[in-house]
């Protein structure tokens, strides 16, 4: 039986290892370049280039294809449309709305709206997860649960009065 699946040369430890110290420092520097909301998860395309771009950095450096070179490009090529996309997003509504899901409410008060849980694939277990993530002790707490345009949950909860402005651009009902 041959161990070949298993182990590896030298040189293509050594290969791996100066590729991914280049990929590394130059990731470094598009995402000094870029700013902070690089990886952000502000919206979905925002977690879709993550993702992309580790799939990209992952296949540069444990394989010969795509050179380094090639998948550097690759990166900072979906980096730079991530920022144009930004930029045509805050210049542009009806931009950010095309590019952008709608937030959604999920409970109104104590009060669950099934047809929006059933609209957007979210069953009662999940969402009584993450009330319970939020430390909710009963529905009477919750102001809102909104499902947010990056697929996570915000639970609004607690005692205070609270601001229905902060509920602006969430669909109330699908």
């Amino acid at each position: 039986m041959s161990i070949q699946w298993v182990t590896t040369s030298l040189q293509a430890v050594f290969n791996i290892l100066g590729v991914a110290g280049a990929a590394y420092v130059a990731l470094i520097a598009l995402v000094r370049m870029n700013g902070l909301r690089t990886f952000s998860k502000m919206s979905s395309f925002d977690f879709a280039v993550t993702v992309a771009i580790g799939s990209i950095l992952a296949s540069t450096v444990v394989s010969k294809n795509p050179p380094l070179l090639q998948g550097l490009t690759a990166v900072a090529a979906l980096i730079f449309f991530q920022r144009l996309i930004s930029r045509f997003r805050t210049s542009s509504d009806t931009f950010e709305n095309w590019t952008d899901n709608c937030p959604v409410l999920l409970m109104d008060g104590p009060h669950i709206l099934s047809q929006n849980l059933d609209k957007c694939r979210v069953t009662r277990s999940d969402l009584r997860a993450k009330l319970r993530e939020a430390n909710v002790l009963h529905y009477g707490q919750v102001k809102a649960v909104v499902l947010e345009t990056t697929g996570e949950i915000s639970v609004l909860h607690g005692n205070e009065e609270f601001d229905d402005s902060l509920l602006e651009g969430v669909t109330r009902s699908v």
